[in-house]
């Protein structure tokens, strides 16, 4: 989700009025537009899904929707047991190679649906046998052209650089996606509650956060499970607006090399929802803060929020795969915040277009 330049004079930066934060601020309606329009939609490829039964299932996007995918990977594993990969779209536009996807759903995830690796990609894929779906904003864009199924984001214009929205309308499409596959009506009820949690979320005041990272040069952020790919948004957007090196690592991973990096007043931004993964962000936590780092927390137990040195950021609760959408919902404020501070202005990060057109 990268973009093109944007049409007519930039917002004010210094008003605060970023299309980036008009456009973040929006998602509540946009999810409760999607899921009433995608409702007969989302039902009957449920079915398919169901009847189907496909052996895999191989996502493809670039930026902030291959964030997206990583999230339906944690999603479709856990609730399906059907094994996702993240398919490297070089392999059909540079090497022209393509495996077999016979009884394989090929999850294509696009704001433009334009981008030419892309589509080559999703061509490959059609002639090797797989099922294409297209989360895509664009339904009349030439990704949705190819695709088998298309399920329209719904999020309307979105020209700031920074795709906000339009994650957050691929993650509830997703969401959406894999609950009436999986016939869960728990998780569907939930999801419906979503935009009145997101408009909350976007209330939320996690301005401790951008006062710690106003000065910063480097900074991690951790997630685990669902919230891994929304760890990974996080870390994007904080190199694309604010100009500041932030890496995304599993709490499973950072133990492993990275760690070497932490040292007295290192920041860390953690995201902990409230599944199975919760106890191991706890005690990483307390490493942390051991070596001395300024620790941000979003969600966590009460023994970790309990924790000397660490932040709190509000966070409400929710159902677990819920969750990391709506502390998405309360970055995006955030960092738009961060990003005036620091003096960029996030609607036009340096050297970025809102269409990348890799090849």
């Amino acid at each position: 989700m990268r973009s093109r330049e944007t049409s007519g004079p930039p917002a004010d930066p210094k008003s605060g009025a970023t299309r980036m934060h008009q456009e973040a601020g929006q998602s509540a309606q946009v999810v409760r537009d999607q899921l009433k329009a995608n409702a007969a939609i989302m039902a009957a490829l449920g079915a398919t899904l169901r009847q189907m039964q496909p052996r895999a299932v191989v996502t493809v996007g670039r930026g902030s929707s291959d964030h997206a995918a990583t999230f339906a990977q944690y999603l479709i594993e856990t609730r399906q047991g059907v094994i996702v990969s993240s398919a490297a779209p070089s392999v059909s536009s540079l090497y022209h190679a393509t495996p077999d996807m016979q009884g394989v759903v090929c999850l294509a995830i696009s704001q433009s649906g334009k981008s030419p690796d892309l589509l080559t990609a999703i061509e490959g894929a059609k002639a090797a046998g797989a099922f294409v779906i297209a989360l895509v904003n664009d339904a009349a864009s030439p990704l949705a052209m190819l695709a088998d199924q298309v399920i329209p984001l719904g999020a309307g214009p979105e020209v700031s650089v920074a795709a906000t929205k339009s994650y957050i309308a691929s993650l509830s499409a997703i969401v959406h996606l894999v609950a009436e596959w999986s016939q869960d009506q728990a998780l569907l009820a939930q999801l419906h509650a979503l935009p009145d949690r997101l408009a909350d979320a976007w209330e939320a005041d996690w301005s401790a956060a951008a006062e710690v990272l106003a000065p910063a040069q480097n900074l991690f952020v951790i997630g685990r499970g669902v919230g891994f790919g929304v760890a990974q948004e996080m870390a994007l957007k904080f190199k694309e607006t604010c100009g500041l090196h932030a890496e995304a690592f599993s709490a499973a991973e950072v133990r492993h090399g990275p760690m070497a990096l932490v040292g007295r007043g290192f920041p860390i931004l953690a995201l902990s929802q409230d599944d199975q993964s919760r106890a191991g962000v706890d005690e990483l936590m307390a490493e942390f803060i051991d070596r001395g780092a300024e620790v941000l927390l979003v969600g966590g137990s009460d023994e970790a929020q309990a924790l000397a040195h660490v932040r709190r950021l509000p966070a409400a609760d929710a159902d677990p795969v819920l969750e990391p959408i709506l502390y998405v919902q309360s970055f995006y404020r955030m960092v738009n915040a961060l990003a005036l501070a620091r003096g960029f202005d996030p609607d036009r990060p340096p050297h970025l277009n809102k269409i990348t057109e890799t090849v």
